[in-house]
């Protein structure tokens, strides 16, 4: 009876295991952000050299609640890390900070005029701005997301470029239609 009980119980006992320790939260700073050298325009030929379909920026600030959730539900969800790892770079972009950088047009700037310049002069954090190869801004998304599924949903909205088609209220309306 007890090899039986072995045969069975502990190839369930390790499974159980391995799948609660997969989906254990990482640390976005790790595993969901790159660290930009502060040249965006060589970042975005890094971005091709490495076969991405582009850059994501996450302008952020310190005192930010919104920003704090995405990042201790959201961007440290393994499922979204991987996911977003496989067809982009992810750069976090602190909104506060002076830090000199180069522009997607090699033109020289700072994080906080470069956020100026994305945000339209809003101050809401955080933004999420994605930048195709070519550098161009063709998605921007402001505040939290709604969660993971919603998150993942931006993701592919981005990597099978469907912000050509449709915009991303319409996208997501799409996905919640297909799963019902």
């Amino acid at each position: 009876m007890k090899s039986i009980m072995r045969l069975f119980v502990l190839p369930v006992l390790l499974l159980t295991f391995s799948l609660a320790h997969a989906a254990l939260p990482r640390d976005p700073s790790e595993h969901f952000f790159e660290q930009t050298l502060g040249n965006l325009q060589d970042d975005l030929q890094d971005a091709k050299d490495q076969g991405k379909k582009g850059i994501w920026l996450f302008f952020e600030q310190e005192e930010c609640p919104f920003c704090h959730r995405m990042k201790t539900l959201i961007l440290n969800q393994p499922e979204v890390q991987d996911y977003f790892k496989k067809y982009f770079i992810i750069y976090p972009i602190d909104i506060e900070l002076t830090t000199e950088l180069t522009d997607f047009q090699g033109k020289s700037t700072t994080m906080k005029k470069l956020f100026a310049k994305i945000a339209k002069n809003r101050g809401a954090t955080p933004v999420l701005a994605y930048f195709d190869l070519t550098g161009k801004m063709v998605i921007r998304y402001t505040g939290a997301s709604t969660g993971v599924e919603e998150f993942l949903w931006l993701g592919e909205y981005a990597s099978q470029e469907m912000y050509k088609k449709m915009n991303f209220s319409k996208f997501k309306r799409m996905k919640r239609r297909q799963k019902r």
